[in-house]
């Protein structure tokens, strides 16, 4: 089950959470280890001390969180991306990278004490059973009570989710009528591809929010009827997508550089150096390519845009990217556990390898992740993280420092840095809004066929009088600061708005409609 209970406009925060998610994904293979073939004859001192701490210690420990923490602290004296995952949380990190999950497929926002359903996915278990957007979930299973307390997200999800084929009973309000549902469990698709459409006429426009099994099939269903109607140029946006599989950014480069050319290579001092190369005639190598990054772009997104980038078969616009060049493994250990560990370092087709510095320590190293965005949010290029210019086979510079650096440099958003837009995030006042006013109007968006008849309709209604309204009096003090930015808060709303109507899809057209740098750059 997914949950969305904050705005999806790009936020310091939002970044924040994508950094915490994304630095454990990396580049990422499967694999076999045993704790077994590293134990000794004899206990090591760090054995030793955990068999007395469980034996001897005063209180009750959580060894699995001992372990953890343990473990991490080891492994950040190493890089920032190797990490230990327990045992319990192991089925939902490796989920991530999956194209589908087990659960009953909605998501949910929590307003005050009530849980509302805020999406039921298409031909999910959810759907199938009834469950519709609005319905607010009181019980699950007869005796846990999930309207009515405060809950964190994960919690709520634990209490839903569940073994595929497995059945949870949920009692719900639906409108003033309650009534109980059994669903059955079940695998729910998940894309990797937002959005695809023409963004402007012969130009198509694909987002991709990350690298996972199926992400290569996924985007190629998205370009076939973007050729079809003879696009000419291709906008890939990459915003926010924090990396996943090598091997599916591979093959969406594959598609979209001519003739046998090498892709990326990784080495590393245990791991013989792999070379990646162009196998295959794409399905889109001569048309002109944008690529939209920003500072959360990371990893396997790094290895599309360097390709691209030194083959100039693509134009960068946005901020530089993360800068993660480096490659992990991850190893299943004998407690149920796993361990990702950096094996190699992957290098584009000139060479570059675009990682950042991390020989302060993993705090410095985020540290300087968060500073960027401030920075960027001011407009100020940080140039001295370019690092050695490069030349592309067409004479282009390019570099290899700290991430991919754009070609066009865009400004975020200036609301970034607000600190009352800060706050009404936090406590998701536009999610919650947009939620209540989206029910109320539900009947006539319905009506609507696409985003642009959602706009015609609704662009020039005022949305900002009734989010004042619906307000508390501390958001209201927030929301008079935030006077001079509300045509940019209004367009964020429509955004959702469209979301709920359309997902996804909807939200990033109206986003797009609505962005006037992008327009500016489109070529």
């Amino acid at each position: 089950m997914q949950e969305n209970n904050k705005s999806n406009w790009f936020t310091p925060f939002s970044y924040a959470i994508v950094l915490i998610i994304g630095l454990g994904i990396g580049l990422f293979f499967k694999g076999n280890f045993s704790l077994q073939s590293l134990k000794m004859n004899g206990a090591s001192p760090i054995q030793e001390i955990l068999d007395l701490v469980k034996t001897k210690y005063v209180e009750q420990t959580n060894e699995d969180s001992l372990n953890m923490q343990l473990a991490n602290y080891y492994l950040a004296q190493l890089d920032p991306h190797s990490v230990y995952i327990a045992p319990s949380e192991l089925t939902d990190v490796n989920e991530q990278l999956m194209s589908n999950f087990k659960g009953i497929g909605i998501e949910f926002q929590q307003y005050r004490d009530s849980i509302f359903v805020s999406y039921v996915m298409k031909g999910g278990p959810a759907e199938k059973a009834g469950l519709k957007l609005g319905d607010i979930l009181l019980k699950a299973d007869d005796s846990i009570q999930i309207s009515g307390k405060k809950w964190e997200a994960d919690q709520i999800r634990a209490k839903i989710k569940g073994p595929d084929n497995t059945k949870v009973k949920l009692q719900i309000l639906s409108g003033k009528t309650t009534r109980e549902l059994v669903i059955t469990r079940g695998n729910v698709a998940v894309s990797s591809v937002d959005a695809s459409y023409q963004i402007q006429p012969g130009v198509g426009y694909i987002r991709i929010n990350k690298f996972a099994d199926r992400t290569y099939e996924t985007f190629m269903q998205a370009l076939e009827p973007l050729i079809k109607d003879s696009v000419k140029s291709l906008v890939i946006d990459l915003r926010g997508n924090s990396g996943g599989l090598l091997s599916e950014a591979v093959a969406i480069a594959d598609e979209l550089i001519p003739g046998n050319k090498l892709l990326v290579y990784t080495e590393g001092a245990h791991s013989p150096k792999t070379v990646y190369n162009s196998k295959r005639e794409g399905l889109f190598e001569q048309g002109a390519i944008t690529i939209w990054m920003d500072e959360s772009s990371a990893s396997a997104s790094e290895v599309l845009a360097g390709a691209l980038q030194d083959w100039d078969r693509a134009t960068i616009i946005g901020r530089m990217s993360y800068g993660k060049g480096l490659v992990q493994q991850q190893f299943r250990l004998s407690n149920g556990g796993a361990v990702r560990i950096t094996t190699a370092k992957y290098f584009t087709p000139l060479g570059r390898n675009i990682q950042r510095p991390y020989e302060q320590g993993k705090i410095a190293y985020e540290h300087d992740f968060m500073n960027r965005i401030q920075a960027d949010a001011m407009g100020k290029q940080d140039t001295a993280a370019k690092g050695k210019a490069y030349r592309t086979p067409k004479g282009h510079l390019v570099y290899g420092g700290g991430g991919i650096y754009p070609d066009k440099w865009i400004k975020p958003n200036s609301i970034m840095l607000d600190a009352a837009y800060r706050n009404i995030w936090e406590q998701s006042l536009l999610n919650d809004f947009v939620l209540h006013w989206y029910l109320a109007e539900q009947q006539n968006i319905k009506k609507f066929k696409n985003t642009k008849e959602l706009l015609n309709g609704y662009q020039k209604v005022d949305l900002w009088s009734p989010l004042v309204k619906f307000a508390n009096p501390a958001q209201k003090n927030q929301l008079k600061l935030l006077e001079k930015s509300k045509v940019q808060i209004q367009h964020q709303m429509l955004a959702l708005i469209a979301r709920m109507q359309w997902y996804k899809q909807g939200y990033y057209e109206v986003q797009n409609t609505l962005d006037p740098q992008l327009t500016e750059m489109l070529p």
